[in-house]
Parts: structure tokens; sequence; C-alpha cells
């Protein structure tokens, strides 16, 4: 019998990273989305990355792409010191290869490029995640219901609502989560037996290693653009494999509290992005980032203790209701309901209300910001108003989204 800890020892995991994240422009204009900052100090790649390692998985090929550089650079300067003999996190990407100078055509297409890396582990399991969603599970369960299974494939599915289901791939399911069916954003979709639910895919897949092999090789005689929910499945599904949907809600993890379960997030939108964000810092938010017996691990950086400045009638350094990262000084400054990235300054006299910082935003004396994403590195000059007008946010060159968020983008060098 495999315990839990071998589990994670007899699985590698291949991490796709190389989203464009188009529908977050401006903030993936100069980096791919698994490399937006979520929460102040994290990136979005840090939650599949810390699933994977407080899970026991810490055999990690991360397969990059889209304007690679800064995540290549977030992995190997954090992930890649964390782990000890034996075990790695490492980015890889077209970009930085020696031996391919091809880009990815589809997901499949991206793991059977280094399908070498797979063929030369001693692995019995392979886990695919992607690297662009916002949550927490204990993967080495998943893997244990594949085994349990004697599955060629098992994905990871979220029971949703019949209305909701019609925006994802679906799986219509026997009474034992067998899958025997998959259609691509239904009219219709097929519910579970039982219950007024889905099965959507969330694109997180563990295969049986040889299966993954035999698959993408057969595959790849027959689409160039090898990709696993147009092709892989369906071939997977005419052959008889044995493919296995894992209930992502039945999946639970050390500390975890009623309400954060089944808690995932695309934030591909960024309205979703920006209300995942702001859910934060409720009193009792939906992800809980004070879990420390699951922690979602980050490169912490260098950098000082937060601190306010001045503390006159007129001039007083407030945070209220606000989650504020390390390095931040808000000097004499009102920062209310909102997110400030590492190293940020709100200078006096200005308000921030309801928005977002990233790192190293520097806010001027007297200005007034609400409802905003600022991106990293911004400054706002003193006594400029954002989110107040949006006509002249616009003439500015800010993007103002559909629910009236001004996202304020890095300057290009």
């Amino acid at each position: 019998m495999y315990s839990s800890e071998d589990l994670g020892k007899n699985t590698i995991a291949m991490v796709l990273a190389g989203g464009k994240g188009e529908r977050l422009s401006p903030l993936t204009l100069r980096r791919a989305k698994p490399g937006v900052p979520f929460g102040g100090k994290y990136k979005i790649i840090d939650f599949v990355l810390s699933n994977l390692f407080n899970s026991g998985i810490k055999k990690v090929y991360i397969l990059t792409q889209y304007r690679a550089y800064s995540l290549n650079k977030h992995i190997r300067d954090s992930w890649g010191k964390w782990t000890g003999l034996g075990e790695f996190f490492v980015a890889i990407s077209p970009e930085t290869s020696s031996e391919s100078e091809d880009w990815f055509r589809g997901t499949a297409d991206a793991i059977l490029q280094y399908l070498r890396f797979v063929e030369s582990s001693d692995a019995d399991y392979v886990a695919i995640f992607g690297g662009d969603h916002i949550y927490k599970m204990d993967i080495r369960q998943m893997v244990a219901a594949h085994r349990m299974n004697r599955a060629d494939i098992t994905i990871a599915s979220l029971e949703v609502p019949v209305d909701e289901a019609k925006r994802f791939g679906v799986f219509s399911v026997d009474d034992d989560n067998r899958v025997t069916a998959f259609t691509e954003k239904p009219d219709d979709p097929e519910t579970i037996p039982g219950r007024e639910t889905c099965f959507a895919s969330m694109g997180n897949y563990i295969f049986s290693t040889k299966k993954l092999i035999d698959v993408l090789l057969e595959g790849k005689k027959k689409h160039a653009d090898l990709d696993f929910g147009k092709h892989v499945i369906p071939m997977m599904l005419e052959a008889g494999d044995k493919i296995f949907a894992y209930n992502f809600n039945d999946n639970l993890i050390p500390g975890m509290k009623a309400e954060e379960r089944g808690y995932w997030r695309d934030v591909g939108t960024l309205d979703s992005y920006y209300e995942a964000n702001m859910d934060l810092i409720n009193v009792s938010p939906q992800l809980n980032l004070y879990n420390y017996k699951w922690p979602i691990l980050a490169n912490q950086g260098n950098f000082p203790p937060a601190k306010t400045v001045f503390d006159d009638e007129d001039r007083r350094g407030v945070n209220i209701d606000s989650y504020v990262c390390a390095g931040c000084i808000t000097s004499g400054g009102t920062v209310r309901r909102s997110i400030l990235g590492p190293l940020s300054k709100v200078n006096s006299f200005s308000l921030v209300e309801d928005s977002i910082l990233g790192e190293n935003v520097t806010i001027g004396r007297n200005a007034k910001i609400r409802r905003a994403i600022i991106d990293k590195n911004v400054v706002i000059a003193d006594g400029e108003e954002v989110g107040y007008n949006h006509d002249v946010d616009r003439a500015k060159g800010y993007t103002v989204t559909e629910s009236g968020i001004v996202v304020v983008p890095r300057k290009e060098k």
C-alpha cells in the first residue's frame, strides 16, 4: 500500500504556465497570467506551486511560454531554492530551451514537447495542472482516488449549477463518477446522477505515466495542436480508457474552514480579479491566507516591516480594513478597504479606497484613488484623481472595466 507520503514521491508534476491572459490586459501586457500579482505579495502561480509543495510533490516542471522571463526568474529565485536533494521546481520554456524553438500549440502539445522528462522519470503518476487559478488543494487525495479507481486519467471537477456549467467543458458520469462523455460548453449540460448539478472540468489531470506517454504519442500522429480537452479526452473515451472525475468539493486540507470548501477562482477578467482580491480583506474571507497548516508560499524579499507615519489632526497615516504588505509606508495618508503591495508608499493628505496597489507604487500628496488597480512601479502624481471621472481616466489611457474598475498600467520603458 502507498502511504500519503509515497503518493507524493511517486508523482511528478507538469504545470502549464504559458497563458497570455488576454482578458486581464493591461496587467498581462508585459507578463503572463500566472505571473500576475494576487493578494499583494503573491503571484497567481504561487497557489498551484504551494498546493504541490504542501502535497509532498516536489519534482515539478513549470512550462512557461508567453513573456516568460519574469516568471522564470520568480520561479528560479524563490521556488528553485526551497527544495532539497533530489527535489526541484524548474521552469522550462521554448524561448529558453536549447532543443526546441517551437511554441506550444495546445495544452497536450506542451507536455509532448517535454515528454522526455516524463519518460526518464521513475514516477508512477503525472499531475498536469494549470498555473493560473486561485485555490487550495491536497493533490495527494486526487492521486489516491486515481489509484483506487485504477484509472488511466482522473480529471479534477467542479460541481456547478446547470446555468453556470454552460461556460465549461462538462462531463457525463455514471454512479461511480466514471466519465462516459465530455462536451465543451453544452447548451443542455448533463447533471450528475441523483443531483441537480454538473461536473465542470478544472483542467487539472492525474495520468498513469505509461498511459500518458502512449496517448500523447498516438495523438501526435493525428493533431499538430494536440489539446487535452479537444483531442486527448475524446480519444481516450473512444478507446474505452478508464476516465474518472474527481469532485473538488471532496478535497479537504488541514485547517480548512467550512466556507473555504470548493473555493476556486479563475480570475480571468479584470472584474473577477478585482473581486477575488477584495474578498481577502473581508472579516471572514472565503480564501483564508492565515491558515498556517497549508501556507501559500511566496518569495518574501528582504523588506522592512510596513509602517504608518504622522499622527497630527490633519495629517495622520492610517490603514483601515486593509491588507498591507512588507515595506509599505502610509505617510500622512488614509487607506481604506485596499490592498497595498510590497514597498508601496501613500503620501500625505492622499486617500486610497477600495483599490489594489501593486509592488512599489507611489501615491502622491493630495491624490485620490477609488476602485482602481494600480500596476507595479506606477507613480500617481500629486493631486491626481483616479476613479472619480471615468471619461478623464480613459483620456489618460487608463482601462475602465464594465463594473467601473479603473486599471492604471505600468509605463513602457
